[in-house]
């Protein structure tokens, strides 16, 4: 596989780094988070209108760049290099895939223009607390227990196809209580035969209640979202599809994206680190310039291209979208931690730029993780281990020794 950027892919990367560069970065992260939006609105206005972000993987039909999965992993790696708190990853790598997979032409014609122009904002509703195994990265999420199993919790759709109302609740919702339309996944049909569908709710609906949360990582805005009876509009056409594969579809893809974003964070920590100890010194000389101080550099820096590999392949095939997302956020963990370990006292600090990075990798694992689930269910899809039994469920011709 040939894996070297063409020209547009290195232009994109360059023209985002530019902006980020002068009206984004780690500097300008405390008042971005402040804002009621937590981000920066007229940030966001710039890489939508100037770039094009978040249209970059939507088609030209729909007033996007008519790009793939590659170019939208390879600026929010750029994006993950700033610690860029924004809504692109869960208005384009998350909502817009749905949309574009399981709407109508008309939903799809109303929607997806306004999602490429930056002028709505999308997020995705997803119950049961763990948007790893709803999006089927860490589990199996066609049996529907992630989401209450269709007799108690998670969200339930009552009502006739067409004029249907949403009943419960979701937490750690990524930029739920300020995005503009509401993906929300529920239960409908009753149990036994309850399917999860898709439903659109727009963000100023009547019985929607949205409460931002405190989270680890600030620039990854959290919410709580309650729906009370709450009119909603199915995504699609069939009032009787089943959208878990949907969901496993776009999961997949969000992964690879997240990987090449974690990807920019272990990078961007991992280049901050080296020129800190080139300055820093210690008995005399730079501490970059001690030899275990090499070799921990010279291990995170394999272990970032090995990850910044991995997630490039997962771009062009979505399907090593979960194994790389696991190789990426360990990356992640291990290269900020090591940052902060090699910045000293002042790495522990909570203002300081190590901590922040420290904070995203953490942050994304606990929301997209754990790294040793991922793999597990990775080798499961895979057959890595060959057909369990039914009794035991140890692989079939496992022996104990």
């Amino acid at each position: 596989m040939d894996t070297a950027l063409t020209t547009e892919q290195h232009e994109i990367r360059r023209a985002l780094r530019d902006l980020l560069a002068r009206y984004g970065g780690p500097g300008a992260i405390p008042a971005a988070v402040g804002t009621a939006e937590g981000y920066d609105p007229a940030l966001w206005r710039r890489l939508a209108g100037d770039l094009g972000l978040p249209g970059l993987a939507l088609a030209e039909e729909y007033g996007g760049a008519g790009f793939t999965a590659t170019e939208l992993a390879l600026a929010c790696e750029e994006t993950g290099r700033a610690l860029l708190p924004s809504p692109l990853l869960a208005t384009a790598a998350l909502a817009a895939p749905l949309i574009a997979a399981l709407g109508t032409p008309d939903q799809r014609a109303a929607l997806l223009p306004r999602i490429a122009d930056g002028t709505l904002t999308a997020a995705l509703i997803l119950p049961g607390g763990s948007l790893a195994t709803a999006l089927g990265l860490t589990g199996d999420n066609r049996d529907g227990t992630w989401a209450g199993g269709g007799r108690a919790g998670g969200i339930q759709a009552h009502g006739e196809a067409g004029e249907r109302r949403l009943y419960g609740e979701a937490g750690r919702v990524l930029d739920g209580h300020s995005a503009g339309l509401l993906l929300v996944a529920a239960h409908t049909g009753g149990y036994p035969r309850s399917r999860t569908q898709v439903f659109l709710v727009p963000g100023d609906a009547p019985g929607l209640t949205r409460t931002r949360l405190t989270a680890l990582d600030e620039t990854r805005p959290l919410a709580r979202v309650e729906l009370r009876d709450t009119p909603a509009e199915p995504l699609g056409a069939d009032d009787t599809a089943d959208a878990t594969a949907a969901l496993a579809d776009a999961g997949r893809t969000a992964a690879a994206i997240l990987a090449a974003e974690a990807v920019g964070t272990a990078a961007s920590a991992l280049e901050r680190t080296v020129e800190y100890v080139k300055a820093r010194e210690q008995f005399g000389r730079a501490v970059g310039s001690f030899q275990a101080v090499k070799h921990r550099l010279a291990d995170l820096y394999v272990r970032v291209e090995a990850a910044r590999s991995a997630a490039y392949h997962a771009a062009r095939d979505p399907e090593a979208g979960p194994l790389a997302l696991a190789q990426a956020l360990e990356a992640a963990r291990i290269t900020t931690g090591e940052a902060v370990q090699l910045h000293g006292g002042i790495g522990f600090t909570w203002e300081h730029e190590a901590h922040r990075y420290l904070k995203r990798a953490a942050g994304d694992e606990l929301l997209f993780g754990p790294v040793h689930r991922l793999r597990d269910h990775a080798a499961e899809r895979a057959g890595l281990f060959g057909p369990t039994t039914a009794a035991s469920g140890v692989p079939h011709g496992a022996g104990v020794r």
